[in-house]
């Protein structure tokens, strides 16, 4: 999704003084929106956000650094910092066995130095790739990938908080892309990955990000049931990006609880990469519904415990990446061209100054702290009969809520199964991942997806719905054929 950037080929060059300091861009910044700042109230995103145990971050190229007024800016609002394209392949390993990783320590520089922190972006991704690596022999591209893994994440032990191991993998239909890993290793490659940079860097945090995945549909319902996959199988996975690159007006609405499901896998949950482009020219009531747009966003992830943080994509309008990549679209950031704020910032410095959040475990905590498998895979004790299924309500809302089903085999393993319940007082589902669903009325029946029917003895799976309604934990019953 990001094309990339090669000096100043992205950026308009402006006549601007520097920022005099940083303190005056976040006043500046107050006094444009004619906010009426409470005493108790954080004045810049930053601050706001570490307030609520997130953080909020920004992306920046080597060509960005060369530009006082967005860096002061950067420096002023940001207290994490992802490299738009410094740490690629391309960038990082251009021939085979050849490092250069200049560009991306310049980066690390810039973050150390005003006290910010690195999100490394990425270490396998089918785009940005060098010629050579399409060329490798298919029986030798697992080597190459994790020579490619351990040579930059041993560089960058220790100063990077998160690495996005493995970059967008899922076509649009919730099947993996058939790149050269794929091609090469099948699914498996992910698992190689994550081990890889577990080894070489073991106290970052390892993720999978993709874009589209931000609501609940086919793409989040593929990485989903592979983030359980992996989980049952031990393998480092830590969190889930979402890179969440919108439309203006188009941020789904089950956002909150997409990243609720993957939270309640034991996994931090991330807005990685967040625009949201309008058509150009944009007019007010679009950068009002930009406003809203951003607040949404920061809510949802206030009102997620392992939501850790979110970063823009960019800093301005003057530099993003959108026009380039999406004709006729543009004024996708918080400020505009001339470093003025728009009401997106306004609404998304609200939203953390006022919202109502669930605390979050410090984005500071170490992998090991968080659970390495799905609470449906820890070990219990076997129940009787040939599986059981218990509902639990995750969340709730006006008119709404979303719940779990774990589905677990008694004393001998299952080859299919069947969850039935009936509702007590009107409930409906509105979506559903992870099964079947049929019945009509008050009655509900949900069978299993065709990768997740097997359940070994004692072992359980799960599937999640959002309805419509007043919160209801129904007594549910589990039949396998």
């Amino acid at each position: 999704m990001k094309p990339p950037n090669t000096g100043t080929e992205r950026h308009r060059t402006r006549a601007r003084g520097p920022a005099t300091a940083l303190a005056a861009i976040a006043a500046a910044t107050a006094v444009a929106l004619n906010l009426a700042i409470p005493a108790q109230a954080a004045s810049t995103l930053k601050a706001a956000a570490e307030a609520r145990g997130r953080y909020f971050g920004t992306a920046l190229t080597r060509g960005d650094l060369g530009i006082s007024a967005e860096v002061n800016l950067a420096a002023a609002q940001f207290d994490m910092v992802t490299p738009g394209n410094e740490m690629k392949w391309d960038a990082t390993e251009p021939s085979k066995g050849s490092f250069n990783f200049g560009s991306g320590d310049q980066i690390v520089s810039f973050a150390q130095s005003h006290g910010m922190r690195v999100r490394g972006h990425n270490l396998v991704w089918h785009a940005q790739l060098p010629a050579w690596v399409g060329g490798v022999p298919l029986n030798q591209v697992q080597g190459v990938m994790e020579n490619h893994i351990t040579t930059e994440a041993t560089h960058y032990r220790g100063k990077v908080y998160a690495w996005d191991v493995v970059n967008e993998p899922y076509n649009e239909d919730g099947t993996l892309r058939q790149d050269v890993f794929y091609k090469a290793m099948g699914s498996g490659y992910i698992a190689a990955a994550l081990r890889a940079a577990h080894a070489a860097d073991p106290n970052a945090k390892l993720y999978i990000n993709d874009y589209n995945i931000e609501g609940i549909n086919a793409k989040s319902n593929g990485l989903y049931s592979l983030a359980q996959s992996l989980l049952a199988q031990g393998v480092p996975l830590h969190g889930i990006g979402l890179e969440s690159h919108f439309i203006v007006g188009q941020v789904p609405s089950s956002l909150q609880a997409n990243m609720e499901r993957f939270a309640a896998l034991g996994l931090d949950v991330a807005i990685t990469e967040l625009d949201d482009r309008i058509q150009m020219p944009a007019d007010s009531s679009e950068l009002q519904q930009q406003g809203t747009d951003y607040g949404r966003v920061v809510n949802a992830c206030l009102a997620v415990p392992r939501c850790v943080g979110v970063s823009q994509w960019g800093v301005d309008d003057g530099h993003t990446w959108i026009p380039g990549t999406f004709p006729g679209y543009g004024a996708p950031m918080m400020w505009d061209s001339s470093y003025q704020p728009k009401p997106a910032y306004q609404a998304a410095l609200s939203a953390l100054n006022s919202g109502t959040s669930s605390p979050s475990q410090s984005p500071s905590q170490s992998p090991s702290q968080s659970p390495l498998s799905s609470p449906s895979s820890s070990p219990s004790s076997p129940v009787p009969g040939a599986c059981s299924a218990t509902i639990k309500t995750i969340n709730s809302w006006g008119g709404g809520f979303q719940s779990e089903v774990t589905v677990r085999a008694g004393s001998s393993a299952v080859n299919g199964w069947t969850v039935k319940w009936a509702w007590p007082g009107g409930q409906s589902i509105s979506s559903l991942w992870n099964g079947v669903s049929s019945g009509s009325g008050s009655s509900v029946t949900v069978r299993n997806e065709s990768y997740n029917g097997s359940v070994a003895a004692g072992a359980s799976t799960t599937f999640g719905f959002t309805a419509n309604g007043a919160a209801a934990t129904p007594t549910a019953t589990c039949t396998s054929p």
